[in-house]
């Protein structure tokens, strides 16, 4: 008995199968890649990071600018406060 026909499958069978399991074993591989693709991963993050703080004509959002003076001023309180600390 031929061993294609002990388990049912045409050679025809066998072969969609084969490559099917190629289309999958490549998909797995291109997923991996991707994931594994640290500067790509970091450059689509910063479009998305930018994308969220601008608005279309390019200029920061207003909510960003309030967060980054909020941030200045309490590192410049922090700083104050440490050199009079300090005297």
């Amino acid at each position: 008995m031929n061993a294609h026909r002990d388990n049912g499958s045409t050679p025809e069978q066998l072969e969609a199968d084969i490559a099917r399991q190629r289309d999958e074993l490549a998909s797995t591989v291109d997923a991996l890649h991707a994931r594994l693709d640290v500067k790509t991963r970091a450059k689509d993050k910063a479009v998305q990071l930018r994308d969220q703080a601008t608005t279309d004509t390019g200029k920061p959002k207003p909510q960003v600018l309030a967060g980054a003076a909020a941030v200045l001023a309490a590192v410049g309180g922090f700083i104050a406060l440490k050199i009079r600390r300090s005297r």
